[in-house]
């Protein structure tokens, strides 16, 4: 392409998005508007203008949007350049950005390049410790409750010190102790939480002025995806990463704010007019997902909002079908009800993964994961146990964390629960020596040998040499079907690693612990694969399916019982929010469904139809009542 037309496919407010060259920009995208598209055909225009891909930083909130924006990128570049793909800007997550900034930074703050990335187990498990070793009751601070309240102060930019001034009541003053010890701790084994990635990126520019200029020197234009489900934390580093060429350029959707509890704020974009008064304001409204009928019914719910800026979605495809909203008698009839569908829609000539299932609260798919079942429907839970989760797959990565982090005591634990006879019978077996007195000794004689060993090896054949000289593979095969499962799991971490076998092997290894840190349930969605998703409202934001089913629309479950009580409307808009982005994932068919009773959480409840259902205009709305049940009258 050349200059004249690398913005052709844009619509009119999306070339005014796209060309516009230097300033404060914010862009409103609706769902659906093609925010992505704007976003990298703005990226592929500034470099065809002369600006280097090294001084261009994109960042967006999850692995399957940066993906999709390196490739449609790169695709724009490499037709620009006939055919010879150019330098790629600088594109990731917040997190693997930061990750990436304090690899080659932090031994400014204490930390060394190798500093390892603790998921949630890793910091609950130390945290567990910790509360232990301050004699601490763990019913009344559960390390889950205290990780999150330790997150969403680092949230809010609050460290150790800056807390333990603010603690004035005995719960406050207990919590900072524990943070206090979890902050010195992580410290100690050179570790970093997921918070602490973005935490460490604001020290760091704070107490390193030179650091900080570095970057704002390299980064001459910032883009922001997602700028809705920015933290303060998000904020501030992009702030001060665009304040000395005040080239920010926000794209989002306060209507599509929906991550309160991760410490999202919504506020940021009414703010950031305030913050950067001559910014540019551009809204794209034209979508091209949806039928009409669908966007007037996901309009006519979020304009009772009042914390939002006003845009209304048109597009150019039809009214299309009625949004049906279907009352059930129970859940099992809603599952029956949804396998009934679906096979209707099949007979007419959809697919599979043409169909998602959305829940409010993961507690509801069990029922519909029973009726798919019967019917003898394949289909993929997004956010159950994740690959990086599963035991034999964090055992496996301990032995690669302690090879290039010795300080990692977290995983010197996971590989400590393994016998002691059990690890010094394969030591003698694989090094034909008598195997030291102590499990530590014979934990660290183990790791020596391995790191000779891999100076040689490419990193699959590192992982493969691990596993089979550990005992690993006997340990996993105990002969029942949940070893082979096990095992299976373990052979497939060779897959995934072998994306990085041509690394130098401390390289390798960091790489692929990065990716396991930061790995999202989003990044378990095949599209390839012919089955039905199930996930929750708030995994499914940024995705699109041609058919929507979204249930339990009942009072107290949608929204959520947790928003109906206090004066205070943020909680019950964020539920409009929630509900709003289940709406506007369709684009041919919707489906609202409520139950008069529902058992879940072991409790039958008999809640009124979800209050977000009278919001709908009834012309809208092919309303379809629940079947009565047949009377059989006896002679």
């Amino acid at each position: 392409m050349n200059k004249a037309d690398i913005l052709d496919d844009l619509n009119e407010k999306q070339k005014e998005a796209a060309k516009i060259r230097n300033g404060p920009v914010l862009v409103i995208a609706g769902p659906g508007s093609g925010k992505t598209k704007t976003l990298t055909h703005r990226i592929a225009y500034l470099m065809q203008m002369g600006v280097k891909p090294q001084n261009i930083l994109a960042v967006t909130f999850t692995n399957k949007a940066a993906d999709e924006m390196k490739g449609r990128v790169k695709k724009l570049l490499s037709v620009n350049s006939n055919g010879t793909i150019l330098d790629m800007p600088l594109i990731g997550t917040f997190h693997s950005i930061c990750a990436r900034i304090l690899r080659k930074d932090a031994g400014a703050i204490g930390y060394s390049p190798n500093f390892t990335i603790y998921d949630t187990d890793d910091s609950q498990r130390l945290l567990k410790g910790i509360i232990s070793e301050l004699s601490i009751d763990p019913k009344q601070f559960p390390p889950r409750k205290v990780l999150s309240i330790i997150s969403s102060l680092k949230n809010e930019f609050m460290r150790p010190e800056d807390y333990e001034v603010e603690a004035d009541s005995p719960f406050a003053k207990k919590i900072s102790g524990v943070y206090n010890a979890y902050y010195k701790k992580m410290r100690d084994q050179n570790a970093m939480d997921f918070d602490d990635l973005l935490l460490n990126i604001v020290v760091l520019f704070d107490d390193n002025p030179l650091i900080l200029k570095k970057y704002q020197n390299q980064f001459l234009h910032i883009l922001v995806d997602e700028f809705q489900d920015t933290n303060l934390v998000q904020y501030k580093i992009a702030n001060n990463l665009a304040k000395t060429h005040r080239n920010l350029y926000c794209i989002g959707d306060l209507d599509q704010s929906i991550y309160s509890f991760r410490g999202a704020d919504y506020r940021n974009i009414l703010f950031f007019e305030r913050e950067w008064p001559d910014a540019k304001v551009i809204t794209l409204e034209q979508n091209y997902r949806s039928t009409q009928n669908i966007l007037d019914a996901s309009y006519a719910l979020i304009s009772t909002n009042t914390q939002r800026k006003e845009k209304k979605l048109w597009t150019k495809n039809g009214a299309g079908d009625l949004i049906v909203v279907k009352e059930v008698r129970d859940q099992y009839e809603e599952g029956e009800f949804i396998i009934s569908e679906i096979q209707k829609n099949i007979g007419r000539g959809m697919d599979l993964k043409d169909f998602v299932v959305l829940y409010r609260t993961n507690a509801q798919s069990r029922p519909i994961e029973e009726s798919l079942l019967r019917n003898g429907f394949p289909y993929k839970i997004i956010g159950g146990i994740k690959f990086y989760q599963r035991k034999e797959i964090k055992d496996t990565l301990a032995w690669l964390r302690l090879l290039i982090n010795e300080n990692d005591h977290i995983a010197l634990t996971r590989i400590s629960d393994i016998s002691a006879k059990f690890l010094a019978s394969n030591f003698e077996t694989l090094t034909s020596k008598k195997p030291p007195r102590s499990k530590t000794q014979i934990i660290d004689a183990l790791l020596r040998h391995f790191a000779s060993e891999g100076a040689t090896l490419k990193l699959t054949e590192l992982i493969d040499y691990i596993i089979k000289n550990t005992g690993f593979e006997k340990y996993l095969r105990d002969g029942t079907e949940k070893g082979e499962e096990r095992w299976d799991n373990a052979r497939e971490l060779l897959s995934v690693a072998s994306k990085f076998d041509d690394q130098k092997m401390q390289t390798a290894i960091r790489m692929l612990l990065e990716e396991a840190s930061l790995y999202q349930e989003t990044d378990e969605i095949q599209y390839e694969k012919d089955i039905i998703t199930l996930m929750t409202l708030h995994a499914v934001k940024g995705l699109e399916f041609p058919v929507v089913f979204i249930t339990g629309f009942e009072q107290g479950l949608l929204p959520h019982s947790r928003s109906l009580f206090g004066s205070d409307l943020t909680e019950i808009e964020e539920e409009r929010r929630l509900c709003y982005v289940g709406m506007t994932r369709a684009k041919n068919k919707l489906y609202m469904i409520f139950a008069a009773t529902r058992l879940i959480f072991g409790v039958t409840q008999s809640n009124p139809p979800s209050e977000f259902l009278t919001h709908i205009p009834e012309h809208l709305i092919q309303y379809l009542p629940a079947e009565e049940e047949t009377v059989i009258e006896l002679d």
